[in-house]
């Protein structure tokens, strides 16, 4: 079975826009693990982890049909580790094509948010992911309400245009 996020971006044909907002994912991972130990990727794609190919490869070819990849990250600020590893390996996703901004929290405070992370494609379908309190991906969901692509696009376009571009956040 193909996976939901693939499926997705293999059919847009205009945008795909992503929008995470937690301070922290997945925070057993052994990669996570290794850069809190020390490890950085120093803007080496060869140092980069065994996952991180197949994604470069699809959001590569992505971006080559002309689809236009965003990402917007709302964080607290002081940041937490997870999002400072996070930070460290966007270099990656930039060099695959997708175009990455960092919103602080505090910036955010007036905007209506959906309530978990999601993806958007060509601005009519809704991929939302949940997770468990300690950032476990635990189930996913498509809507394509159009109350429910307004209220992700017009959240995601506020976003945007408040975040600070990946080359421009200094995490705090």
């Amino acid at each position: 079975m193909k996976h939901p996020v693939r499926e997705g971006l293999a059919k847009a044909q205009h945008s795909a826009v992503h929008l995470e907002m937690r301070d922290s994912y997945t925070p057993d991972d052994p990669e996570f693990a290794r850069w809190r130990a020390g490890h950085r990727y120093g803007n080496d794609p060869k140092k980069l982890p065994d996952w991180w190919g197949p994604w470069h490869d699809l959001a590569t070819e992505t971006t080559a049909r002309g689809v236009v990849m965003r990402r917007a990250r709302i964080v607290s600020e002081p940041v937490t580790d997870y999002i400072r590893y996070e930070h460290d390996l966007t270099f990656a996703n930039v060099a695959a094509g997708e175009l990455v901004r960092w919103l602080p929290r505090r910036k955010a405070a007036d905007i209506a948010l959906p309530g978990t992370d999601l993806w958007m494609f060509d601005s009519s379908t809704i991929l939302f992911t949940y997770f468990s309190g300690n950032g476990d991906v635990v189930d996913r969901e498509w809507r394509t309400e159009p109350t429910v692509v307004e209220l992700v696009r017009s959240a995601f376009e506020t976003v945007w245009e408040r975040a600070t571009p990946h080359e421009e956040y200094k995490p705090v």
